[in-house]
């Protein structure tokens, strides 16, 4: 079908891949397209076979239980991020010359179709951190006085923001690994990759892949490719940039914590300063916000505002939007949320920590901790994250299944830290973790819910996690 836009889809064969929220709204679009549509999916539970039958009543086939097999005469796939690249469907469909979308790339390819301009896309990706710096840049755009919205991976539909009759200036795009290794064609405006760490090796198979998933992201890009000067990850940030075949003129644009150099935006004396986006910027710098102005104001969640701010500035936002965007602001929740204090010592919930780069950035935003911490590894490691967090840590309480696996570098790089391993998975055994903490914990001590693992151990997914989290420690103070 080509790299371009297709506007014929009158009895084009196209096979679905994956039901749930990216592949129902996909196949509707398609056949509403006049597209001949066949869904097939792996799973055949009593949610599949509701969606299947929401889809079948309006003529759309559906396949449930049988994710493997191609169907005969299909044209294109657009699958569900979520499908690895090695299942035996995408085999079949690479040995038979079909080329395989992402929801991601459908939307690209259907912007504008309607006869309407085509809204800029400005793209945020990154380990950690995309989701609040993606709503960031929207509030910051907002305030500009820009139609715009926060879509993709954030968990709005972007076939929906593409299609909808809501019409955008601009769109704020978060985008994730699997999401940009499926969308081939993407050429955004700008772009920001926020940080490289170990993630999601077990989909795309090495390093190597995920990071080259992620620099897809600046492919193409028109005006900035935003990286991180900070980072320490190989490959770098600033090393997909220089492997990015970008339109001419398209600018390297740094963020830093420190204070910055020309063409980068920074941090200095408690501001956030642009000396990118302004005339003269070998001696000139732009007054942005205060760091009081980012909630909350953790060394990482600013460099989320410098992010987000230099992809905005990249648009033409004026400076006093940035500053009213982020005041405007409101983080979701079990990201280093508050919850409350209790005999001196602070109770923060960063349930949504559930990698180690994740983890490291939030045990860095503290200078005494009891850190509660465990639950499903993921395959990851934890030597560099104790090693780095060390000192700061007061005592430390394990969950989860894998929490083994932390005790052990506790053991290694943090010895005389005290430990209680709490040898159950239910999950009262939130309960019970954080009364170890207040047990452990001084005056002026922060206890961090930072798990640095997945929840589905014990918990639904992270946000249960953090509510049980907010819920014992509310029984602490009643």
């Amino acid at each position: 079908m080509g790299s371009g836009q297709v506007t014929d889809w009158q009895g084009k064969n196209v096979t679905v891949a994956g039901l749930g929220v990216s592949g129902v709204p996909a196949a509707k679009v398609l056949h509403g397209l006049g597209a001949r549509v066949t869904v097939v999916n792996d799973g055949d539970d009593e949610r599949a076979r509701a969606q299947a039958a929401e889809l079948e009543a309006l003529g759309v086939t559906v396949r449930l239980g049988d994710g493997a097999t191609l169907p005969e005469g299909t044209e294109l796939i657009v699958t569900a991020p979520g499908w690895k690249p090695d299942k035996p469907l995408f085999t079949a469909a690479h040995e038979a010359g079909v080329e395989i979308w992402g929801d991601v790339e459908l939307a690209w390819r259907l912007r504008g179709q309607d006869g309407r301009k085509a809204a800029p896309w400005l793209c945020v990706t990154g380990t950690n951190g995309k989701t609040t710096t993606t709503q960031m840049l929207a509030a910051i755009l907002e305030a500009a006085g820009l139609r715009t919205a926060a879509v993709g991976n954030i968990g709005v539909s972007l076939l929906d923001a593409v299609l909808g009759e809501q019409q955008y200036d601009v769109l704020a795009v978060e985008l994730s690994s699997y999401q940009l290794h499926w969308a081939p064609s993407l050429r955004a405006h700008s772009a920001a990759v926020l940080n490289l760490a170990p993630d999601h090796l077990d989909w795309h198979g090495s390093m190597e892949a995920y990071a080259r998933d992620k620099g897809r992201i600046y492919e193409g890009n028109r005006v900035a490719c935003v990286y991180n000067v900070d980072a320490t990850d190989k490959p770098s940030t600033e090393d997909l940039v220089r492997e990015a075949d970008v339109e001419e003129g398209c600018r390297a644009i740094g963020f830093t914590l420190g204070t910055p150099g020309p063409s980068q935006l920074g941090v200095v004396d408690g501001i956030l300063v642009d000396r990118a986006f302004v005339e003269n910027r070998q001696k000139n710098a732009q007054e942005l916000a205060e760091v009081s102005d980012v909630k909350p104001p953790a060394p990482h969640n600013v460099a989320n505002a410098l992010a987000a701010a230099a992809l905005a500035r990249a648009f033409g936002v004026p400076a006093r939007a940035v500053r009213e965007g982020l005041r405007a602001f409101t983080p979701d929740a079990h990201r280093i949320a508050h919850v409350a204090d209790v005999d001196g010592v602070g109770y923060v919930d960063d349930s949504k920590a559930t990698n180690t780069h994740a983890a490291q950035a939030s045990l860095a935003a503290y200078d005494s901790i009891v850190w509660i911490a465990g639950g499903l590894a993921k395959g990851a490691t934890f030597d560099e994250l104790v090693a780095a967090s060390a000192k700061r840590l007061r005592g430390v309480v394990l969950i989860g299944a894998d929490r083994a696996l932390i005790r052990e570098a506790l053991a290694r790089h943090a010895p005389e830290v005290p430990v209680v391993d709490l040898d159950r998975t239910d999950t009262g055994a939130m309960l019970q973790a954080v009364q170890e903490a207040q047990r452990l914990a001084q005056p002026g001590d922060t206890v961090l819910l930072a798990p640095a693992c997945a929840s589905m151990d014990m918990f639904a997914n992270y946000n249960k996690r953090g509510d049980a989290f907010a819920e014992a420690v509310r029984e602490l103070g009643a």
